[in-house]
């Protein structure tokens, strides 16, 4: 708190002594016994001020040490402390209240902590357990593939990929608020981990007739392999999901001052514009999303885009609606600082 607002607070007791001094100036003058004198009277006033003054100082600075106590930096993540130094009635009363709620504050925190814990504790164990059977059915898909008809194998195999991506998005958004403390930044080729991540999707394209092509030359680019290859794997699934038979889907890799750019770009039924800015809200689906052979969980790209903002890339998209939809994700040079975004971009 600052003198002037300390002075502000106390204007009930400076209008108090103003009151007296004017008080005892209308009584001198009143009284005919006393001859008035004004400049007696202004130099009681100014010497009552002086000395009003000097309290108010000496008071302020007695109390500005315990106010301090409860003066805490928004802007960094500290523990508040216990008041302390207490030394009237009414300093006791509000260190009393105050430490009570911070140390109900601090077990209720804790509280929560430990319960968010187990949480992704559990559920990391249960992706985990549940990636056991998923593969054991893999296999024995493999085994059956010609008991039955292509159709219903395709059907089986596309279910079991999709059920293995939702199990994947469970873990990555479980592990999103611990991400420090599992990644590894190391420098890849950019074009390999491509490859390796339409591989895995390698039957969709051919049962959907979708054409893939990779375009540029190979860039180096420092990043988390394992993080990198989910991001990649949501917005391949995500062309895949919403480009209909026959249409195509390319990658292509360019390198300008700003850094490294992989842009990936589908002929897809594109994002309508109501919808585009908000693609990447938790839990948005939007229009597309909610089509009942899409059936978006409105995770993978919430999940993309958090990643991408935590390994230090920039993830943008531009659509337009029935032509189809453009990601690009921005590897920065060390040297680069975004000052401003794109107008163009989202």
């Amino acid at each position: 708190m600052t003198f002037t607002n300390y002075l502000r607070d106390q204007f009930r007791l400076i209008l108090l002594w103003i009151s007296l001094i004017s008080l005892t100036g209308f009584i001198l003058w009143l009284t005919p016994e006393v001859k008035f004198n004004l400049p007696s009277l202004v130099y009681i006033a100014l010497l009552g001020f002086i000395l009003v003054f000097i309290f108010l100082s000496l008071d302020y600075t007695r109390k500005k040490k315990f106010w301090q106590q409860m003066e805490v930096n928004s802007n960094q993540y500290v523990e508040t402390p216990n008041l302390m130094d207490a030394r009237s009635h009414e300093e006791t009363l509000y260190q009393d209240y105050f430490n009570e709620m911070h140390r109900e504050h601090f077990l209720l925190l804790n509280d929560v902590k430990q319960q968010s814990q187990e949480q992704k504790d559990y559920i990391d164990s249960w992706v985990h357990e549940i990636k056991v059977p998923l593969a054991s059915l893999n296999l024995i898909s493999e085994t059956i593939e010609d008991d039955i008809s292509e159709k219903r194998f395709n059907q089986l195999r596309n279910n079991l990929k999709r059920m293995d991506d939702y199990v994947e998005q469970v873990l990555y958004y479980s592990r999103l608020d611990s991400f420090s403390k599992d990644y590894l930044i190391k420098s890849y080729s950019l074009k390999k981990m491509v490859q390796q991540t339409v591989r895995k999707s390698a039957d969709y394209f051919i049962q959907n007739n979708i054409k893939f092509s990779l375009e540029g030359e190979d860039f180096a680019v420092l990043t988390d392999e394992k993080w990198l290859e989910f991001i990649l794997n949501q917005l391949i699934n995500n062309g895949i999901k919403y480009t209909d038979s026959g249409g195509s889907l390319s990658v292509s890799l360019s390198k300008n001052d700003r850094g490294v750019w992989l842009t990936l770009t589908d002929t897809g039924i594109g994002i309508p514009q109501e919808d585009l800015q908000r693609i990447f809200d938790k839990g948005f689906t939007g229009k597309n999303g909610r089509n009942e052979e899409t059936n978006s969980t409105g995770l993978g790209l919430y999940l993309a885009k958090s990643l991408a903002e935590k390994l230090g890339h920039h993830l943008y998209v531009e659509s337009q609606l029935g032509k189809g939809t453009s990601f690009q994700i921005l590897f920065p040079h060390l040297n680069y600082y975004s000052e401003t975004e794109e107008s163009f971009m989202i």
